[in-house]
Parts: structure tokens; C-alpha cells; sequence
């Protein structure tokens, strides 16, 4: 296996955004002003608003049963009122309320804020609420609302305008005669068209606007220079081209400019310097070229700087060694060269540094000074020498990752490194070629490393004894190197370990009972989720084709027990089936003998599962047909007999899986037929009796279907019509529920009568999910790009985990997405079930592969709270 370290990251982390002092000015809380007698007027109107509430309305809201009675709607939950009674506030952030919003709450004509945020409103924004003169701050984030936004909206009062996290199209949403906003945020939705700057000229006042992740394109509008007190501008994640406009670089206050992953250009303009305040700026992901410009001692306030996956050449600017507020710098994958110069003396802030991709060469002994780092990226370059002992003053390192260099005499880097107290994360794959043994005694540190990753090194020796104190490891990988000798047994016994990858290599023995009883993979844990140290992803390629996965975080690697091209012998063991939260077993290309066992159907969370070229025996367990989330199998190349199980994922499995095993049978093209000798004999002299007990059984059992057919006519008859409104009335209302589709078929969203897709179509195209065809991987399943029969070209997301919540998440793919209609949009066709498995059906867009795995991937992250 071959570790690089590259990295697609996504925007700048929300929290930055919400912890933002203006937002949290205008967004606080308010509190109830009185009890004042609520206004019958507005207690209609909050009747109506409830009314269209689903599942009881709001805790506490209870209504008058008559006009006789009364109700004081100003002391109910998030209601505000005035002196007067009238409702000038309404405040229902996250209370899990659930249906669409009503027209009725335009009639609250003295509403001041509105703070529906961080609950399950679906459809549209009703147009009366958007005429309400009084509203001051406005807020319906995080819910699932779609439609156009309505134009020529003027909310003269308003200051704090909130519209992200929906799912609302059309072209840029603009406020007319506004002149008090200051907040303007319609991120992480789906409007499409040019970017408007018109709101700089109608809101002179607005501090903060927030674009990132719409459909925007076309080139880069000038006008922003009107915001003249314009503090935060967010663009990312959209495809906006073209080069900055010159007025951009006047608006000195400006603090926060995000505007990657757009299809920016040209160079990276020296009048960046006038932006004196700003202290975050990405550009990352974009197609900038040139020189970067030595323009860093002139931003002073400058704490973040993104510029990596762009076409940046030359060395790095001097200057950068005088931004003493620098704390994060981003340049991987570049074309950067030289020495990397930095003067980590003067840049006291730097925390976190990734310099990774680019064509650095040298030694790094310069990078001693720097610290406060915590994480540091230096992967695939051409650096050399060794790990400098200055190193060891790094305290507060908790990831690096120098992969793909040409570092040298691993004991020593060893030496140092493990007097970093803080590091989490070692990553030195594809370095030390020079042949040195790891270490078998001398290494006491590395108390809290949770990932050790030592691939393709040419490491020899056996696996050291002290790699048994590293008691918070999770991930260990010493894959593609020279080791022998046994799988030490305390190996099973690191109790956090839920991904283990020993392969290519030439160990030998039996594989110890121990690894059959790890924690981490009979159960999850808190533990696999992600720390803060997780930042850089790691890019693995496990194939002949040179393709791979890219985990974007330690929790996004499946639980894995990777044991293959080794010589090991013995059996397979028995009790691996209590290994419930394995997702991948690879015991391939080993001396492995003996029978495959049932018990390992027990692996219930078990995705892939290669056992070929062994010296296995006797028959495929029929058990193994209950692995639900198996799509991935093959016991090619061994010596088993008998008939290859029928049902469940075996339905799925080419002929290819089972190769190089003359004795097996099956009833699936390519294969020998089973025969008699395969089942057991009946005896001759009973043969005439049995065949007379099976004709009457027969004759019985068509009798009784045929009186069953007749019932079954008589009851059609009588009521086939009305049932049959029920249930064309039951498939409109729920809008094509899974449940009404046969298995076999997968339910498109389509208008037309195209050919139906099939299940089988989708196996064939995407050769039964092989792995070649992954483009992507999420927390509920991996996402696949198909090929079908008539040229058409879709991606399908495969879900996996825990049932319950892969259902969950399965239908509210298909609540949500099925209703989100927009021709950019990459959308839901599709969807199906096939026994536990759930499929998603995505359309694929060939020149923007990575936005439909960005689309998949965003929305889980959003639902999962990420």
C-alpha cells in the first residue's frame, strides 16, 4: 500500500462564521419583554402558523376551545410581545418543529425578529412573510425549504437577513431599500445565475455577505467596492471564473475573503497589500498562476492563508517570514520550489503549516524553530536528510505527514519524534529507502499517538515490541515493506485499533486469536470519531490500477483487518465472526488452509471480504448470505467443492469470485451445473415410492393454488375498482414510496416512459460495485459511478452501517431530494431496495465529478451535524 498525503478539504469551518461577533450581536436571543394580553389578531395568526405544524404544533401553545375563552399568547414559548400585546418577536430556534410554514404568519404585522432556524420546515418561504416592514432580523436556516426566492423583496428595517442551509433556487436573492442590513446569508443553497452586487449600492451598511456553496458562475462581478464597510465576503464553492476586480481590493475593512473552489484565474494580484485588515483570505482550489506575490508584511492582521490546488510557481515570498500573526498556512499542491525558507523565529503564531504536493527540496532543519506548530504537512517533495533532532522542541505537534520523500534512517526519526508529547498522528510513508530495520528496542515515547503509518518503506526486521504501549492507537499501517517473522498476539489486545493493515510483507505463522477479539471492531466506539488532528486526509491506493480511497478523516476509514500477500498458514478462525463492526476482512494471497467457517456470517457489518489464493477446502457456507452490506467477495483460487450459496448479495456476484475452484458448482452462467452428486442420493429401492409421493404432492399443491387463484378472481371482481383507487391515491400521496416498487426494478423520477432500470443494469454497469468504480466515499456508504446500457452515465451511493440509522438516512435522501428540482442541481433519479441494501440514484455530471460527491457528501455532513 502507498500513503500520500493530499488533501481536498471543504470550506473554511463554519464555526468560524457563527462565532462571528456581528452574528452573534444580532442573532442573540431575545427575551420576553411582558406578559402583556396577547392581541386576538395575532393569536389567529399564530393558530394558523400551528395549524401547519405537524406532529401536535409547539409544546405549551394551547388554543381557546371557544371565543369565550381566553388565551395569553404572550406567555407561550418563543412568543415576544409588546406593551400593547402584540407579538414583536418569535423565537423557535431548534425545536424540532416539522411541516410548512404558513401564509398566516404574514398577519403578525408588528413582527419584529422571526427565528425559525435549525428545525424541518419544508416548502416554500410564503410571500407575506417577506412583506412584513417591521422585521428587524429574519432567520430560517438549517430547515429544507425550497422554491424560488421571490424578487424585489424590500424589508426596509430589516438588519439581519438568514436563508443558508436550504434548498431554495433560482438567481441571486436580492433585498430592495434596505438600508439598515448588515447580514445578509443565503449560503449552502442552490441559486444559480451571476453574483448581484446591486445590494452594495441599496445596503451601504452591510457588514457581511455569504454566498458559499450555490450554483453562482460567470465571471467575477465588480460592485463589491460599493460595501464600502464590508467586513466578511464568503463566494466559495460555487463557479464563479474570470480574474478580481480591481474595486474588490479598496474595501479596506474587509476581514474575512473566502473564494475557493470557484474557476478563478490569472494571477494573484500585489493589491492585496491595501487589504490591511484582512485576517483570513482562501483562494484555494482554484487556477491562479504565477509568482505569489510578496505582499505578506503588509498584512499585519493576516491569521489564515489559503492558497493550495492552484498553479502557483516560483519560491516562497519572503515575506511570509514577516507575518507575525500567521497561524495556518495552506500552499500543497502547487508548483512551489527551493528551499523552504521560512523564518519560524519570526512567525511565533504559526500553528499549523502544509507545504505538501509542491517541489521543495532540501533539508528541514529550519522548521525546528517554528514551536507552535500542531500540524504539519510536508508530503510528497523531494526534501532529504534526516529528521532534525531540533524537532524534539515541538511539544505541541499533533499530526505530520512527510509521505513521498526521500527522508532517511528511520531509527532515528523514530528517536526524535517520540519526545513530541503531544503527536497524534505519524504519517512517514514511502521514505528510508537506505534499508534500515525499524527499531526493536529504544522507543518508550509516543503516549498518544492514535495513527503510525510506515508504508513502502523497504523496512525489514520483525514488528517491534514496543508498538504494544502505544495504548490510544487506532490506525496502524506497516504495509509494502520487508517485514517477517509472526503477527505478534498483543496486536489484538490495543484496545482502540479498528484499522490494521500488514500486508505486503512476509510474515508467517498463524494468525493469532487475539485479533478475533479487538475492541474496536466488535463494537463501535466513541473513540473512531475524528479529533481536531484530522485535518489532512490520507489518499491510499490499494489497487493494481493505481486508484484508491481518499479519507478525508481517521473516521472515515472503514474498520479493516488487512492481512494479505503474506505467507501466512493456518485457518481461518471461527470466533472472527464476533468481529460485528468489520467492514473490511483481506486475508488474500497467504498458505491459508481448512474450511471456511459459518460463524464468520457474525461479521454483520462486513462490506468486502477476499480470501482468494489460499488453500482453503470444503464449501461457501450458505450463512454467508446474510451478510446484508457484502458487496465485495471472492474466494477465487483455492480448493473448495459443492454449490455456491443462492440469495442475498450472492445474487450479485460475477463468476470471477469464485474462479480457480474446479469443484464448484452454481446455477449462474460460467460455471459447471450442479448434478446429483452434489445432493443426496435417494436410494433405488425407494426411488418408485418417493416419485409417488412427490406426483401427489404436486397434484396437491396445483389443486390448492387453483382455488386460491379463484378466491383471489371472486374478491378482484368485487372490489377491484375501489381498491384500486385506494391505492393510485396512496402512491400519489406519498410520492412513489419505496415500499410500491417491485425489488428488482429501481424507482426513477421521471416524467417520461423510458425503459425501466433495472437492478440488474446497475450491477452490470458498475461490474457488482467493484472498487474500481468508486469515486467517493461518505459515512453511510461509498458512492459509485455507472456506465448503463444505453450510454447514459449516473453515480450511486451505496448505503452501509448500522440499519437503522442507513433507513433513516435513506429516506431522507429521498424526502428531501426528491422534491429539490433545478437543472444544476445534482439530483436524486432514483432509488432502490434490494433485501437490506439502499440505493441512491444520482445524475452524473462528467465534467464535475467532484460536485457530485462534494453534493452527496454535504448533504450527509449536514444531517450528521458535521
Amino acid at each position: 500500500m502507498e500513503h500520500f498525503l493530499m488533501q481536498r478539504t471543504t470550506t473554511w469551518p463554519l464555526r468560524f462564521f457563527l462565532c462571528s461577533p456581528i452574528l452573534l450581536l444580532f442573532l442573540a436571543p431575545a427575551n420576553s419583554l411582558n406578559q402583556s394580553s396577547c392581541d386576538q389578531h395575532d393569536l389567529d395568526a399564530l393558530q394558523g402558523f400551528s395549524k401547519g405544524l405537524a406532529g401536535g404544533g409547539v409544546s405549551g401553545w394551547t388554543f381557546p376551545n371557544s371565543s369565550s375563552d381566553k388565551a395569553n399568547c404572550c406567555a407561550w414559548l418563543g412568543v415576544t410581545c409588546d406593551d400593547g400585546g402584540r407579538v414583536i418577536g418569535l423565537d423557535l430556534q431548534g425545536r424540532r418543529l416539522r411541516g410548512e410554514l404558513s401564509h398566516s404568519l404574514g398577519q403578525l404585522d408588528q413582527l419584529q425578529w422571526l427565528n425559525l432556524s435549525d428545525n424541518n420546515f419544508r416548502g416554500t418561504i410564503p410571500a407575506p412573510v417577506l412583506q412584513l416592514q417591521k422585521l428587524q432580523r429574519f432567520d430560517l436556516s438549517y430547515n429544507e425549504l425550497t422554491g424560488a426566492f421571490p424578487a424585489n423583496i424590500s424589508l426596509p428595517l430589516i438588519e439581519v437577513f438568514n436563508i443558508s442551509y436550504n434548498l431554495i433556487n433560482g438567481s441571486h436573492p436580492t433585498l430592495r431599500g434596505s438600508p439598515q442590513l448588515v447580514l445578509f446569508d443565503a449560503g449552502y443553497n442552490l441559486f444559480a445565475g451571476q453574483i448581484d452586487t446591486s445590494i452594495c449600492e441599496s445596503s451601504s451598511m452591510i457588514r457581511v455577505l455569504q454566498f458559499t456553496s450555490n450554483l453562482f458562475a460567470g465571471d467575477f462581478p465588480a460592485g463589491f467596492g460599493n460595501c464600502t464597510k464590508l467586513e466578511e465576503l464568503y463566494l466559495d464553492i460555487n463557479s464563479i471564473s474570470g480574474s478580481l476586480p480591481d474595486d474588490l481590493f479598496r474595501i479596506q475593512s474587509l476581514r474575512n475573503l473566502f473564494l475557493q473552489e470557484n474557476q478563478l484565474s490569472g494571477r494573484m494580484s500585489p493589491r492585496f497589500s491595501n487589504l490591511s485588515s484582512l485576517a483570513k483570505l482562501d483562494i484555494s482550489f482554484n487556477s491562479f498562476s504565477g509568482y505569489l506575490p510578496n505582499i505578506f508584511g503588509s498584512l499585519g492582521k493576516l491569521e489564515y492563508f489559503s492558497a493550495q490546488s492552484n498553479f502557483f510557481r516560483g519560491l516562497l515570498p519572503s515575506s511570509l517570514s514577516h507575518s507575525p500573526s500567521l497561524k495556518m498556512l495552506y500552499l500543497r499542491n502547487n508548483s512551489l520550489h527551493g528551499e523552504i525558507s521560512l523564518n519560524c523565529s519570526a512567525m511565533t503564531q504559526l500553528t499549523s503549516l502544509d507545504l505538501g504536493t509542491n517541489k521543495f527540496i532540501g533539508t528541514i532543519d529550519r522548521l525546528s524553530d517554528c514551536q507552535h506548530l500542531r500540524s504539519l504537512n510536508l508530503a510528497t517533495n523531494n526534501l532529504s536528510g534526516e529528521i532534525p533532532a531540533g524537532f524534539r522542541k515541538l511539544q505541541l505537534l499533533t499530526y505530520i505527514s512527510i509521505s513521498n520523500n526521500s527522508f532517511t534512517n528511520v531509527p532515528s526519526a523514530l528517536s526524535v519524534l517520540q519526545d513530541c508529547s503531544s503527536l497524534t498522528s505519524l504519517v512517514l510513508t514511502k521514505n528510508f529507502h537506505d534499508g534500515k530495520a525499524l527499531p526493536i528496542t529504544g522507543i518508550h515515547g509516543f503516549h498518544n499517538i492514535q495513527v503510525f503509518v510506515i508504508a513502502n518503506s523497504h523496512l525489514s526486521g520483525s514488528i517491534p515490541p514496543w508498538l504494544a504501549n502505544f495504548e490510544q492507537l487506532k490506525v496502524l499501517d506497516l504495509s509494502w515493506n520487508q517485514l517477517v517473522g509472526n503477527i505478534p498476539p498483543w496486536i489484538g489486545d490495543l484496545e482502540f485499533m479498528f484499522y490494521l493493515d500488514l500486508s505486503n510483507n512476509s510474515l508467517t505463522g498463524e494468525i493469532p486469536n487475539s485479533l478475533s477479539s479487538m475492541k474496536g471492531l466488535i463494537t463501535w466506539s466513541i473513540s473512531q470519531q475524528s479529533t481536531e488532528t484530522d485535518y489532512f486526509p490520507f489518499f491510499i491506493k490499494r489497487n493494481k490500477t493505481g486508484k484508491g480511497l481518499q479519507y478525508n478523516q481517521v473516521s472515515s476509514f472503514p474498520p479493516s483487518l488487512v492481512l494479505s500477500h503474506n505467507k501466512l498458514t493456518g485457518p481461518i478462525l471461527p470466533s472472527f465472526g464476533s468481529l460485528r463492526n468489520l467492514h473490511v476482512l483481506d486475508l488474500s494471497n497467504n498458505h491459508i488452509s481448512g474450511i471456511i467457517p459459518s460463524e464468520i456470517s457474525g461479521m454483520s457489518s462486513l462490506e468486502s471480504l477476499d480470501l482468494s489464493h489460499n488453500n482453503l477446502t470444503g464449501g461457501i457456507p450458505s450463512s454467508l448470505t446474510k451478510l446484508n452490506f457484502l458487496s465485495s467477495f471472492t474466494v477465487a483460487y483455492n480448493n473448495l467443492s459443492g454449490t455456491i450459496p443462492l440469495g442475498g448479495q450472492f445474487s450479485t456476484f460475477t463468476t470471477s469470485a469464485y474462479e480457480g475452484n474446479p469443484k464448484l458448482c452454481g446455477f449462474r452462467l460460467g460455471l459447471p451445473q450442479c448434478h446429483s452428486t452434489h445432493t443426496p442420493m435417494i436410494a433405488a429401492r425407494n426411488s418408485r415410492k418417493n416419485k409417488g409421493v412427490i406426483l401427489g404432492i404436486a397434484i396437491g399443491i396445483a389443486l390448492g393454488a387453483a382455488l386460491l387463484l379463484s378466491a383471489a378472481v371472486v374478491l378482484v371482481l368485487k372490489s377491484g375498482f375501489r381498491r384500486m383507487d385506494h391505492i393510485v391515491k396512496a402512491v400519489a400521496d406519498t410520492k412513489g414510496a419505496l415500499e410500491l416498487a417491485p425489488a428488482s426494478l429501481v424507482l426513477l423520477f421521471q416524467k417520461n416512459d423510458d425503459k425501466a432500470l433495472t437492478i440488474g443494469d446497475i450491477l452490470k454497469s458498475t461490474n457488482n460495485f467493484d472498487q474500481a468504480n468508486i469515486i467517493g466515499c461518505g459515512g453511510f456508504g461509498l458512492v459509485y459511478k455507472a456506465t448503463l446500457p444505453d450510454g447514459a452515465t449516473i453515480a450511486i451511493k451505496r448505503l452501509s452501517g448500522d440499519f437503522g440509522q442507513m433507513e433513516r438516512e435513506f429516506k431522507a435522501e429521498v424526502e428531501t431530494l426528491s422534491k429539490a428540482q433545478h437543472p444544476n442541481l445534482v439530483l436524486l433519479q432514483g432509488y432502490c431496495r434490494v433485501g437490506s441494501d439502499r440505493l441512491l440514484i444520482y445524475s452524473f455530471m462528467e465534467n464535475d465529478i467532484e460536485s457530485v460527491i462534494l453534493f452527496i457528501c454535504y448533504k450527509e455532513s449536514i444531517r450528521k451535524g458535521s
